[in-house]
């Protein structure tokens, strides 16, 4: 990276507000001075993340994640400093030269292999041999700018026409063999995909690592084939179509998960692009944490069979684990989002989106299918399944709206109903309490406040000749060099000049975890420093009780006895 005043790196930062960018990733909601949100650092269910739009700086009273517009680009979108710091100069319109960035180095052998696949197949269903597959793309209402734009190529009938492509690239054998494109038997190299429409599925960032390859012109057991997981395809990290719903979802704050990629195709094509797909496989914790980070409304929109009804439950369940209550769509006559754009069109479907039912409403249709509400068995099934269900979410008044439409429904008195709610205790993410003693406390509030204010930083220098913790020290020290460098102290700018120091970083972000306050009086940093300084004296007077100890000249004891007079007078 080529090398940026620290003048140059705060107008950059300055350029733009750190609400507009952060709000783009998260959903924040105004509150007093500050913006707050959903941390997405941390597995969190109330906001507890605070952005301060005249600080220029966001911060997690939970987690402790803090920092500014770059350090939060950095750790959302996973990039480097000089990469964060080129997408905020672009976004606030400013011209500068920071070399070329090197992205994350991930040229595999497995993704140079699935780099040419991609060639290979775009290139086929392109030429004469690919005509049959284009009329079957066509009259599923897939045209050439879909088929573009999601890449979708041809598998020749050919059982070798991949395997021969690759083996003239000298890819070694077992490269070929893992990459779920390619088989070995006693005859030699042979195409695990062949006569097919391939699909390729995607990373998170917008690499090919797999595939799933359609049968369209010969009957076959297997309409869709998959390519088998590898070391690159693991269907419980990835979610279809994420790169390009990503952004959209986060404009819109709403996201919608379909169960195939076909689904999310056709949806894409008549203009609905915040769509992804879980692959038809049962929600991931993993896939449910990055569909939590995309938008605040999250609805379900998957097949309209019992099937489909089954996944939809599942899914909610596994958002719920993590504090997301999902909407439902639910279509009719069996139909999947595909069938049903096809059928009914675009406005209806966006008619679909813009009403969908709560979860509860959804659970109440999914348990009472199959029952008879006048059967006493039946009916007391029903209830209980839903009492069940209500004692998993923390949703107040949902819980509310769902009581009194049992209540009217079955006529069962509400207390009964009431009497076996429990109150579910909100999910947190697990952490360790430790008890601060007084003295890492006190260096901890003396620092916090260090990076507020210089008049802080004087009493520091002036007062304090030895923090007792070593984190602590560095950054105090750091802290205070910088204020004699430029004169002042801004916490923004100050996390922006330790750039790469994740140690210290990493302190800052201890220091505010669990610290709320932005105001503190003299006496409060006084308080601060004798007890920092009542630390320093008792070790000292440690260090000559074992001092004494150790020698036996009655002199020498008594000159000892004498400072630890003086220490614990305070002279």
């Amino acid at each position: 990276m080529k090398l940026l005043t620290q003048e140059k790196i705060n107008e950059i930062r300055n350029s733009v507000n750190i609400v507009d960018v952060i709000s783009s990733y998260v959903s924040l909601t105004p509150r007093g001075k500050n913006y707050f949100g959903i941390c997405p650092f941390h597995d969190d269910n109330n906001p507890s993340m605070s952005v301060s739009p005249n600080k220029q700086i966001y911060k997690c009273f939970s987690c402790g994640a803090t920092g500014t517009v770059f350090n939060f680009l950095m750790d959302f979108e996973k990039i480097p400093f000089n990469e964060a710091v080129k997408k905020v100069a672009e976004l606030g319109g400013i011209h500068v030269d920071i070399g070329n960035i090197k992205k994350e180095k991930i040229n595999t052998t497995q993704h140079q292999i699935y780099d040419l696949s991609l060639k290979f197949y775009i290139n086929n269903i392109n030429t004469t041999q690919g005509k049959k597959a284009k009329e079957y793309l066509h009259k599923r209402g897939i045209n050439e700018v879909i088929i573009k734009e999601f890449q979708i190529g041809l598998a020749l009938n050919s059982r070798d026409s991949l395997s021969k492509i690759l083996r003239k690239k000298q890819f070694k054998e077992e490269e070929l063999t893992k990459s779920g494109l390619i088989g070995k038997n006693e005859y030699g190299f042979y195409d695990l995909f062949y006569g097919r429409i391939m699909f390729p599925l995607y990373d998170l960032n917008g690499r090919v690592i797999a595939y799933s390859g359609r049968i369209y012109d010969r009957e076959d057991n297997s309409k869709y084939y998959n390519t088998r997981e590898t070391e690159l395809f693991k269907k419980g990290q990835i979610l279809y179509n994420y790169h390009r719903a990503r952004d959209i979802a986060r404009q819109k704050n709403q996201i919608i998960i379909m169960e195939g990629f076909m689904d999310v195709i056709r949806a894409h094509s008549v203009g609905i692009k915040n769509c992804v797909a879980a692959m038809g496989t049962a929600i991931t914790k993993e896939q449910a944490s990055l569909i939590k980070k995309m938008a605040k409304e999250i609805i379900l929109c998957f097949d309209g069979d019992e099937a489909g009804a089954k996944a939809t439950k599942a899914c909610a369940e596994e958002l719920n684990k993590i504090g997301v209550i999902p909407k439902v769509i639910r279509l009719e006559d069996n139909m999947d989002p595909d069938e049903y754009i096809i059928k009914y069109g675009k406005e209806a479907f966006e008619r679909k989106i813009s009403n969908p039912i709560s979860i509860m409403d959804f659970e109440l249709s999914y348990l009472k299918s199959g029952k008879n509400l006048n059967n006493a068995e039946d009916k007391t099934l029903y209830i209980k399944q839903i009492i069940s269900e209500l004692n998993k979410i923390d949703d107040d008044i949902l819980k509310e709206v769902t009581i009194r439409k049992i209540v009217n429904e079955t006529n069962i008195d509400e207390e009964i109903i009431r009497n076996h709610l429990v109150n579910k205790p909100k999910i947190t993410k697990k952490t360790v309490t430790v008890n601060l003693s007084k003295y890492e406390k006190a260096e901890k509030n003396l620092i916090y406040f260090m990076l507020k204010n210089a008049e802080v930083i004087k009493m520091y220098d002036k007062k304090v000749t030895f923090m007792p913790t070593k984190e602590y020290r560095l950054l105090a020290r750091e802290i205070s060099a910088y204020y004699k460098e430029f004169g002042n102290i801004n916490e923004a700018n100050f996390i922006d000049y330790i750039e790469g120091d994740t140690e210290l970083l990493n302190t800052i972000k201890k220091i505010n975890q669990n610290i709320t306050s932005e105001k503190y009086t003299i006496e409060e940093i006084e308080d601060y420093i004798s007890v920092i300084k009542e630390y320093n004296v008792n070790t000292a007077i440690e260090r000559f009780q074992s001092k004494m100890q150790e020698i036996t000249d009655p002199i020498k004891k008594a000159e000892i006895a004498q400072k630890i007079i003086d220490l614990k007078k305070g002279v």
